[in-house]
């Protein structure tokens, strides 16, 4: 019995301390109308193995990579963390001060995922990386990368997704 009270009260008291801080996030958001989690300074994201002007198949792996901060799940606070959002085709930007909606034009990477495969139609499209913090909020400053157009090409060459 002494030995399942060594096992839950470390794990009561990191979720009481996960609640607190959870409380004033909600507070946060309740008072101002916005919530918005620090980036660190000089943070980054961007795409490995893809670049501007690349033509690839219908179907391709695209990867992610951050700098500077670190990846977790969405509904985990921990400091300088977030999770992938891949805009696909975004004419604008979203409000950067609310959670991201999740649509076509927005994928959420909510569980920490580091890449994904894509189908879109023939054609150009733009992708674009944007980390948020555990409520799929953007980061104050936010972490984007560059917009960056592909061009799928059922003529496109079979990529290696682990060249750089």
């Amino acid at each position: 019995m002494k030995f399942k009270h060594l096992i839950l009260s470390p794990l009561l008291l990191m979720l009481g301390a996960v609640a607190v801080s959870a409380d004033e996030a909600t507070d946060k958001l309740s008072a101002t109308g916005t919530h918005s989690s620090p980036s660190s300074e000089g943070a980054s994201v961007s795409f490995k193995a893809l670049q501007d002007g690349d033509l690839v198949p219908a179907t391709f792996t695209v990867k992610f990579q951050v700098s500077g901060m670190g990846i977790a799940p969405a509904g985990s606070m921990i400091d300088n963390t977030g999770h992938h959002h891949l805009l696909i085709d975004a004419t604008e930007m979203p409000d950067m001060n609310l959670p991201l909606p999740a649509t076509d034009h927005i994928r959420h990477f909510g569980k920490g995922q580091t890449e994904a495969e894509l189908t879109l139609r023939e054609g150009e499209h733009t992708l674009q990386l944007l980390f948020a913090d555990y409520m799929h909020t953007p980061h104050e400053p936010p972490v984007m990368s560059d917009k960056i157009t592909i061009t799928v090409s059922a003529d496109a060459p079979p990529r290696n997704e682990d060249e750089e």
